[in-house]
């Protein structure tokens, strides 16, 4: 029996949060498991407001929609099984030992300048939390555990 999760991607603004998709993983769901990867691949990109052909070299995401869409891609990885995409009201009856959450947070500053960055919760079985960061912290924290 796999270790089942989901992921929940959420663009939030100011303390509007907009859940976008909810992803659902049959296996390696654990700390250390495919989250590990995910947090190592969104620490090497970048969200951006609109795009130039430079961008297609990296990895950016054009809004919270385009990072959904391209995890996605990531996680699926042309294989059959194991990604699945779910209603949001799903999220907690798809027999999940973890739920993750991506948000995307867009701020605006006062000369109308947007910063993006990213934030990865973690929680268990019981909805306790386990983990609030950056993915570049998560990575830190879990990657040494790789057995």
């Amino acid at each position: 029996m796999g270790t089942r999760s989901t992921y929940r991607i959420i663009e939030k603004q100011g303390d509007t949060e907009t859940p976008l998709c909810l992803i659902y993983m049959q296996y390696d769901g654990y700390l250390t498991g495919h989250p590990t990867d995910v947090a190592n691949w969104l620490a090497g990109g970048k969200v951006v407001n609109g795009f130039n052909a430079t961008d297609k070299e990296s990895l950016v995401f054009n809004g919270a929609g385009c990072l959904a869409a391209r995890l996605i891609s990531f996680l699926k990885q042309d294989t059959i099984g194991n990604c699945y995409i779910e209603t949001l009201d799903s999220r907690g009856h798809c027999g999940e030992d973890y739920t993750y959450d991506i948000i995307v947070n867009r701020k605006v500053s006062e000369d109308y300048k947007e910063e993006f960055s990213i934030t990865m919760i973690a929680y268990d079985e019981d909805n306790c939390e386990l983990f609030a960061g950056s993915p570049s912290a998560f990575a830190n924290n879990y990657s040494n555990l790789k057995v």
